[in-house]
């Protein structure tokens, strides 16, 4: 990786269309079909190793595992214009215990979290103290 500390993401899919365990199941997932221009800047962002939250939307509304990005700097290729970016993510690890928005919203150290003030963003910034945040939130703390 390039950058002196880790990056951290979030990435939110509906569970019915593609869910943590069909991520789980492929074993590598392509990340494509983002047709939002701050989502596609942080999927550009992206490198090779950054972690990202997986987050269920529509139903759950919950954070459920933890993906690394096994391949960057894709072109979408549901994109006919070339101008949409994809990333590929691993699974790393299933959440213990979900963290949920309602829980992310209730804690005052996340009200900045892209999560929370950009709700409708498919691919999300985590600053390296809402991760730590969010990570002892799953584990119970």
């Amino acid at each position: 990786m390039s950058q002196d500390r880790p990056r951290y993401w979030l990435i939110k899919s509906e569970p019915d269309e593609y869910g943590w365990d069909d991520l789980v199941a492929e074993g590598e997932g392509l990340w494509e079909g983002v047709r939002n221009h701050s989502a596609k800047l942080n999927l550009q962002a992206m490198e090779v190793g950054d972690q990202c939250f997986f987050y269920h939307s529509r139903e759950g509304l919950e954070i459920v595992g933890i993906a690394e990005v096994s391949v960057a700097g894709i072109g979408d290729p549901t994109d006919d214009t070339g101008k949409w970016a994809a990333v590929k993510v691993k699974p790393l690890r299933k959440l213990d215990n979900p963290v949920t928005l309602k829980q992310i919203k209730a804690e005052p150290r996340l009200v900045d979290c892209e999560l929370v003030r950009m709700s409708r963003l498919s691919v999300a910034k985590i600053t390296p103290e809402e991760w730590d945040i969010i990570c002892a939130m799953a584990q119970g703390g």
